[in-house]
């Protein structure tokens, strides 16, 4: 991970945001008393998502389950 610091990331905040849109690369920016990590909009929401997903009892399991299963195994109808 990039660390930058925060009077850096200051007079580069524009480069810096789309560095990290492109790359996908989180960046550290440190400051005097604490610090700080710019991550994209994008890599926000997924990580945003599999929290939530993973945070529901069970699908982090079933999930599994069905990654595992060969798709020839796999039914085309969905039971609602």
């Amino acid at each position: 991970m990039k660390t930058i610091n925060v009077t850096k990331a200051r007079a580069n905040l524009y480069k810096l945001l789309n560095e990290t849109s492109e790359s996908h690369e989180p960046i550290q920016i440190t400051g005097k008393k604490t610090n700080a990590i710019l991550v994209s909009e994008d890599d926000w929401r997924s990580i945003q998502e599999t929290l939530y997903i993973t945070s529901i009892p069970g699908m982090r399991e079933s999930i599994m389950e069905g990654l595992q299963t060969p798709i020839d195994e796999c039914s085309e109808e969905i039971d609602l």
